[in-house]
């Protein structure tokens, strides 16, 4: 039996419109932005190769320019995004989770980031400790949710890690579940919280992975859906640009879908696994035996409990996660 609830789901999304509709903006205007990077490129390197008699080659060089180019300017901004669009989302959500009013409309955007504001001062602040959170589930999934290690069957390895790498999936939002907990505590101490909350996970890790799994198979499902859907008019698109279909218009037909996913799919992924940890967690106390697993396997996981030290509370004392509190 699945711990989450789909109507409620909906219904949580539905209640947040502003957040979905900010986040649909956003994503379409990277694929946006994408298509016109590599459409612009390939369009003026076919000009270029034109005149050495190679426009074919310059287009393909043009276009991979642009590519890159928009690649890089999102990896920099990526903490901004996580900042201002997903934090602030499952801001209002988790509030709603536990009962609590929020404004509708554009009001709802300012409501949810004072809440983060409150909680992290900079962008900065949270992209740091979102990438410690992250680094700790990365080794913990690696060393003991894979695959591999429940079957250890010769000749199957490649089958094993492209298994391990679907289910991961699924398991990609424990950090926003994480985040979750620290939003919905009144806390100086981000860091004890996201601890704590890690500790939970890992002696609950089996609970979650089941629901995870059945995830795994409707995101990935939708996300094929989506693709299937915008390849051909991406490829008319391109086509604009004088640029022949080929690697380019599959590469941002794959952008495309992934970037729908990101404000359609995993909205809903997130809410479900936050459904998840609340249910299995409820009334529990971070496990001293799973503190120092977590401690032996992950340096991160060390670094957050010094930095949780130096912010005052003392990570030893567990913090009962009361769901709503």
């Amino acid at each position: 039996m699945l711990d989450f609830r789909t109507g409620q789901i909906f219904g949580l999304l539905v209640r947040t419109l502003p957040f979905v509709l900010l986040r649909l903006a956003v994503y379409l205007g990277i694929t946006v932005a994408y298509i016109l990077a590599v459409g612009v490129g390939s369009g003026m390197g076919y000009l270029f190769g034109s005149i050495g008699s190679n426009g074919g080659g310059g287009a393909g060089i043009g276009g991979l320019i642009g590519f890159a180019i928009i690649s890089g300017i999102l990896f920099w901004t990526r903490e901004y995004l996580l900042y201002l669009v997903k934090a602030g989302h499952i801001a209002v959500l988790v509030e709603l989770m536990d009962g609590k009013q929020i404004p509708a409309g554009k009001g709802q955007i300012d409501y949810a980031t004072n809440i983060v504001k409150q909680h992290f001062a900079t962008s900065s602040m949270l992209f740091g400790l979102n990438q410690l959170i992250r680094g700790i589930l990365r080794v913990f999934n690696r060393l003991t949710v894979s695959i591999a290690s429940w079957l250890p069957i010769p000749g199957l390895d490649v089958l094993v890690k492209l298994v391990d790498a679907i289910i991961n999936t699924g398991l990609s939002h424990l950090d926003q579940v994480i985040l979750a907990q620290i939003l919905r505590k009144q806390t100086d101490n981000p860091w004890a919280v996201a601890r704590d909350s890690t500790v939970l996970y890992a002696q609950n890790y089996k609970s979650v992975l089941k629901n995870a799994a059945f995830l795994t198979f409707i995101i990935w499902g939708l996300t094929l859906v989506i693709l299937l859907i915008v390849a051909a008019p991406i490829a008319a698109l391109i086509g604009l640009f004088h640029v022949h279909a080929g690697i380019a218009t599959f590469a941002l037909a794959v952008i495309a879908a992934l970037s729908l996913k990101a404000a359609l799919i995993d909205p809903f992924a997130t809410v479900a696994l936050i459904q998840v940890y609340d249910k299995i967690t409820a009334g529990q106390t971070p496990n001293p035996e799973w503190s120092a697993k977590l401690e032996s396997i992950s340096g991160k996981f060390r670094e957050l409990t010094q930095k949780a030290r130096e912010a005052g509370a003392s990570p030893s004392t567990p913090q009962v996660l009361t769901i709503g509190a």
